[in-house]
């Protein structure tokens, strides 16, 4: 089909461009948000949300000023080896692969762990032979078309609202100011937790790797792409922030204490969720949930990497190059979780670092390099020059305190 004619048809609705968004962004990591926020309390938290949710989606929409200027079907490959040159596209291509690649590891082996679990007592399947099929029904989707994955996406969303809703809405009925605002302590800190809680937050608006398919779908029509980033990250900003205030207003600061002692896991925060509401109707309209985050997660990483490697591949959008594309992107990390299903938590800490590269400061260097060479452009990222380094700030910090954290030598609430 010509381009002329590819212009002609009509463009896909916003709607799936934002569910792939929020989809991507909102996963089952959404659960350790008011642990790892505990330190800096509700207010520091919604601040800090802001912040990161503000300077996420100015980076996203840097990665679209970028692509603009390249045929629909470019990715990070091409425009930043011809933008930066081979140095910079070398680092940015190994943060992307490891990033992109740890993420559909881990949600294959979470996704056949979570199929193993629910069909426990129905037939007998092992977490490896779940996690394969999860992987080859998720690469069928991908293999598919975009399309295919926004109006799963969109599916999916529809359902985490549903049953985030059901599942905090008594909740919502007993917060309490006393509790969300911590009144009972006078001598309470909360700034010096809120730099060792920046980096959860940036892995929380991870959604970057999708923006080059969105332009290639949306035939490079950069408004429908903005209002895609727009509202999909403002959803993912809105269940975060109803989130942390349904959970911190009921439950008191100091019992996350406890729930940190116990290792942060979401079965802590059930059992403390208990004492304010129904703990069987709660949790498992929350395991509901966390199924339906974890698929649309998965869903756009593997999106997001399935469009890089095409690009890096040079393979073709027809059946036999999307099958090749399919196979490079699933295989490697399905592999990696039936030989070491929980091998990625010694990886999983690294992956935050390299996203802090490849989603937040290439970005910012990638719209000055852009501008340098079009100073003519059809769209530019708002701020001007003081927002690229505004950006670039932002991302030396989460790097900063990312590796501060490794070692130790943040100050943690616990």
């Amino acid at each position: 089909m010509s381009t002329d004619s590819l212009q002609k048809l009509p463009r896909p609705f916003i709607l799936g461009g934002t569910m792939i968004i929020s989809g991507t962004a909102v996963g089952a990591g959404m659960f350790s948000l008011p642990i790892v926020t505990s330190g800096v309390w509700f207010s520091g938290s919604v601040a800090l949300l802001v912040y990161t949710w503000a300077c996420m989606l100015i980076s996203g929409l840097m990665i679209l000023e970028a692509m603009m200027h390249y045929p629909s079907g470019v990715n990070f490959h091409t425009s930043v080896k011809d933008l930066l040159g081979k140095g910079w596209n070398a680092i940015n291509g190994i943060s992307i692969a490891f990033v992109l690649y740890i993420l559909t590891y881990a949600y294959i082996s979470a996704g056949g762990s979570i199929i193993e679990h629910t069909l426990e007592g129905i037939v007998s399947i092992s977490q490896t032979t779940a996690g394969l099929l999860f992987a080859l029904l998720a690469a069928f989707i991908v293999w598919l078309s975009t399309q295919a994955v926004d109006r799963l996406s969109t599916i999916l969303i529809g359902g985490m609202v549903l049953t985030f809703i059901m599942s905090v809405s008594d909740m919502f009925t007993h917060v309490q100011p006393a509790v969300l605002f911590n009144r009972s302590d006078d001598n309470a800190s909360y700034l010096p937790y809120a730099l060792a809680t920046l980096p959860y937050l940036l892995t929380s608006f991870g959604y970057h790797g999708n923006i080059p398919g969105l332009v290639k779908y949306y035939r490079k029509d950069s408004g429908a792409v903005v209002r895609s980033l727009v509202f999909g990250t403002l959803l993912a900003l809105a269940i975060y922030i109803l989130w942390q205030y349904v959970i911190q207003g009921n439950i008191v600061r100091d019992a996350f204490k406890q729930i940190i002692a116990q290792g942060g896991n979401i079965a802590s925060l059930l059992k403390q969720m208990s004492n304010v509401s129904s703990s069987l109707a709660v949790s498992q309209l929350l395991n509901t949930f966390s199924y339906m985050a974890l698929a649309s997660s998965f869903l756009g990483v593997s999106l997001g990497l399935f469009d890089y490697l095409a690009d890096f591949f040079t393979l073709s959008d027809d059946a036999a190059g999307r099958t090749k594309t399919v196979l490079v992107t699933f295989v490697p990390p399905t592999l990696a979780a039936l030989l070491f299903p929980n091998g990625f938590l010694y990886a999983i800490g690294f992956a935050g670092l390299a996203a802090t590269l490849w989603a937040v400061i290439v970005p910012a260097l990638m719209a000055r390099a852009s501008r340098r060479r079009f100073p003519q452009a059809s769209y530019r990222a708002p701020g001007g020059n003081a927002m690229i380094l505004f950006i670039i700030l932002f991302g030396l910090i989460n790097a900063a305190a990312h590796v501060l954290s490794l070692l130790d030598l943040l100050p943690v609430f616990k």
